[in-house]
């Protein structure tokens, strides 16, 4: 157990059980049924709950970090048309309008029509291809734990605006919750490194006492928050996927699930290409794959952006009227129904694996 978990739209659910991988974690998933937001101090506040939407199909889910690896490896290691080369290192790739070459870092090479960097945000295949990046970070940090507590969540999640910023409370299996806690980037380290008892002092203030006593478990894990977007998405023969390609605030917990639907997109137009017998790494593809991405991407990460610069401050004007905002939405059904469902991962103009279709 390293502490770290991620938050799995429904819609990203739908991809991993049209993989085969669903079944291996759902013992290990909790469910979210319900969401609540409030801003700090004010009694207005915003709330989700799975049943407004008529269905028996809950929000999402929270995952820890190790279930996802441990199934992902699980079944890499049982396809035969899968070659599974870590930890070697692509030291370098040459593009053509034939083909594309990569060289690994035990001095063999690799010959394909496409490659889909998913290296991360410091993307070498990104940097190597000439793609710039729009990027700035926050005067934030994330602090990342979990907690063990005396009552029950009952599968509800919480989004606590502080002035420094968000403060997620997610539901895990068990009495656990996991921590996102956004602090003030100059005060993150010295929270960070506080003896347990102290820790434990600070999460509860920020907690409250409606889950009973709370208790840090695991260990404490910050991360710099940012916004990073690539200018493009493709190259010669490559494709940039996940963080490779964007990274955003982690506000709506939403950074792993725009990766996902980029791995269902860029799967689905190369299966389509082979199954017509045409290049799967041509400009057509590409370009395709990232015009289909780029809205989802640029519109997530601009209201990531916009929340987190509205919440974070802490002028009595614009307090009033993000309060205001949150009590209007919730008195607003079918809006509610809106965003809950863009929320889940299922609006929007989505790859056949994230609306339950097969390829």
């Amino acid at each position: 157990f390293d502490g770290r978990s991620s938050a799995i739209a429904y819609g990203s659910r739908r991809v991993l059980d049209a993989l085969g991988l669903w079944p291996e974690i759902d013992g290990h998933a909790e469910p979210i049924l319900e969401i609540r937001v409030a801003d700090d101090g004010s009694p207005l506040f915003l709330h989700y709950d799975h049943r407004d939407l008529g269905a028996a199909t809950p929000l999402g889910y929270i995952v820890e970090n190790r279930v996802l690896r441990r199934v992902l490896f699980e079944r890499v290691r049982t396809l035969e048309s899968l070659s599974f080369l870590a930890p070697l290192d692509v030291e370098t790739v040459a593009t053509s309008p034939l083909a594309a070459v990569a060289t690994l870092s035990d001095g063999r090479t690799i010959a394909a029509r496409l490659i889909a960097a998913a290296d991360g945000q410091e993307s070498r295949l990104r940097r190597a291809s000439g793609i710039r990046t729009v990027e700035w970070r926050y005067r934030q940090t994330a602090i990342v734990t979990t907690v063990q507590h005396e009552r029950p969540h009952c599968g509800i999640a919480v989004e606590h605006f502080l002035p420094a910023g968000p403060f997620a409370i997610l539901p895990m299996t068990g009495s656990r919750s996991s921590i996102v806690w956004t602090e003030r980037a100059e005060l993150a380290a010295g929270l960070v490194a506080l003896p347990d008892a102290a820790f434990a002092d600070e999460i509860a203030a920020r907690f409250g006492d409606f889950l009973g006593a709370v208790e840090p478990i695991g260990p404490r894990w910050t991360y710099p928050v940012g916004l990073m977007l690539a200018d493009r998405y493709v190259a010669e023969r490559l494709a940039l996927v996940g963080e490779a390609a964007h990274v955003i605030h982690p506000i709506a917990g939403q950074g792993l699930n725009l990766g996902i639907r980029d791995v269902a997109t860029l799967a689905e137009l190369v299966i389509d290409r082979r199954r017509l017998g045409l290049d799967i790494g041509d400009p057509h593809l590409l370009g395709h794959y990232q015009q289909w991405r780029r809205l989802d991407t640029l519109a997530l990460a601009a209201v990531t952006d916009g929340l987190n610069r509205l919440f974070s401050n802490q002028l009595a004007p614009l307090r009033l009227a993000r309060d205001l905002g949150l009590a209007a939405v919730h008195r607003l059904p079918p809006l509610k129904r809106l965003l809950m469902r863009d929320a889940m991962g299922l609006a929007g103009d989505l790859p056949r694996l994230a609306r339950g279709e097969p390829l």
